[in-house]
């Protein structure tokens, strides 16, 4: 029988692992402090070798870990009590969010509390290779793609809406899209395509194989990970496409994947919005598991329409929004 301390041998294609192997891998990470470099080094494998030894290791309870609410007992039932209250599968709590510094503004504050809790709620889908994995753009999504995520290798990274001509990171989705792809070792696919093209343009681009080729990819989606925006009216940072100035947007309490919808979660429109280049708002209620990312209180409004109208399933949120929500609802 081969110790757990033998080098390993590589693994067959088909993705099956000896206990021995998920043991010492899992062995050495958790219990050692070892990186995921020292691990494939150690047992003469690859670093996407070693995160599927680790997924495996979790999935046939060789490895289990807890996790606890950083306050204790205040806030160990917090995430179950807000997803029955709000009508959500479930909800991820990050640490809470410390103050900002003027060395660390609050976006990289915010990225760098949820990314772990992203991480954990993307891992639990359970994407496997050529599933299709959506994301919208926005600053949460852009800020969480800065920071590590755990490996899902071979799964279909998709934008959910064009915006090549936007001038910001966070409202171009082919950024986001490679950012992600580059965390989870994903295969980016992207969408060169404004958010919301002339309508000459607009006839020309939906002409085009490799546009459409990704248009056909949203009604496959596994999975949708999206940011939720506050109402555009009081925001001060908004995608350029947006009419602003439009009456009907004063009835919009928020957006997902630019889609904007009132306190109902009744579809926004707005002029010229039926050329929009974005996944359309019943798509997202027909994808199996769809995680916001979103924290702050003028987030919660739009927390609240988007869950009851099931534009989302799940939640990322930090306990003081979590809170709120539940104030609200």
């Amino acid at each position: 029988m081969q110790s757990p301390d033998t080098p390993a041998q590589s693994p067959p294609e088909s993705g099956t692992f000896a206990p021995s192997q998920l043991y010492a891998a899992a062995k050495m990470y958790y219990e050692e402090d070892a990186t995921q470099a020292q691990v494939a080094a150690k047992l003469r494998v690859s670093r996407a070798t070693v995160s599927r030894l680790l997924s495996q290791a979790r999935r046939q309870g060789i490895v289990r870990i807890e996790v606890r609410a950083p306050h204790g007992g205040e806030d160990a039932d917090l995430a179950a009590t807000l997803a029955e209250a709000i009508g959500l599968q479930q909800v991820y709590l990050s640490a809470p969010l410390p103050a900002a510094t003027p060395a660390k503004p609050t976006v990289e504050v915010m990225g760098s509390c949820l990314a772990p809790a992203v991480s954990r709620a993307l891992a639990e889908v359970g994407l496997v290779p050529g599933d299709v994995l959506l994301v919208s753009s926005g600053r949460t999504v852009y800020e969480v793609a800065q920071f590590d995520l755990e490996r899902i290798p071979g799964v279909l990274v998709v934008p959910t809406v064009g915006g090549n001509d936007q001038p910001e990171g966070w409202y171009q989705t082919n950024e986001i899209t490679r950012l992600i792809s580059t965390k989870l070792g994903g295969r980016p696919n992207y969408l060169f395509a404004p958010a919301l093209p002339g309508p000459d343009l607009y006839d020309t681009l939906h002409a085009d194989p490799s546009i459409q080729r990704v248009l056909d990819l949203w009604p496959k989606a596994r999975c949708a990970l999206m940011g939720v925006g506050a109402p555009p009216l009081l925001r001060d940072d908004i995608p350029q496409f947006v009419p602003t100035t439009a009456a009907s947007l004063r009835a919009a309490v928020g957006d997902v994947c630019s889609r904007f919808y009132d306190r109902a979660g009744e579809a926004v429109d707005f002029p010229g919005g039926e050329r929009l280049i974005a996944v359309d708002l019943p798509v997202l209620q027909q994808i199996p598991v769809g995680i916001a990312v979103a924290i702050g209180e003028e987030k919660v409004a739009p927390i609240l329409a988007g869950a009851r109208a099931g534009y989302f399933n799940r939640l990322v949120t930090d306990p003081a929004t979590a809170r709120q929500l539940l104030e609200a609802k």
